[in-house]
This record gives C-alpha cells, sequence and structure tokens, in this order.
C-alpha cells in the first residue's frame, strides 16, 4: 500500500475530520473513498455533478426543419418573384 503526503488548508482538514467524525470513519477511510470516487466517476456520472454544479453548457439545439407541407405553405403568395429574378440575372449575364 502507498502512502500519499500532501498538503492542504487548515479548514479543509477540519472539515475532512468532521465529515469522518459524523460518518464514524477514519479521516484516512474518508479520503481515500473521495479520491477512489473521483477517478472512478463514469461519464454519466461526471455529468450529474456537472449539471448539480451548474457549470453544463449545451450548445443551443438547431431548430427542427419544418416539413414540406409547412415550406410549402410558407411559400404561398410569393408569386414568381425569385424565378423572375433569376431569369433576369441569367438575361444580363
Amino acid at each position: 500500500m502507498k502512502q500519499l503526503i500532501t498538503r492542504i488548508d487548515d479548514d479543509l482538514h477540519r472539515r475532512l475530520k468532521q465529515r469522518a467524525s459524523e460518518q464514524d470513519r477514519s479521516l484516512n477511510d474518508l479520503v481515500s473513498g473521495v479520491l477512489a470516487a473521483a477517478v472512478q466517476d463514469d461519464a454519466a456520472s461526471l455529468r450529474r455533478r456537472i449539471d448539480r454544479s451548474g457549470l453544463r453548457v449545451l450548445p443551443p439545439r438547431p431548430p427542427s426543419p419544418r416539413s414540406r407541407e409547412a415550406m410549402i405553405e410558407r411559400q404561398q403568395g410569393s408569386g414568381r418573384a425569385v424565378s423572375e429574378a433569376l431569369a433576369a440575372d441569367r438575361d444580363l449575364s
């Protein structure tokens, strides 16, 4: 078994000792458990933690494509303006 020596803030040490005491665990057992969990996070677990922290940023969803019927309805009344403009442009070329 390996030994890890690290420097931590006095307040963090106090809170870790308090948490270990509340859980009736040794400080070493608590810290070992936290470190093990930190390296064993699967993607779903990590995503949940990020979501809870409010740090997850999702790109906006692209709009759903309109149905063919909706596109035809939207074009109703637009007449032949585009066709005429294209024809005029071709005639100039």
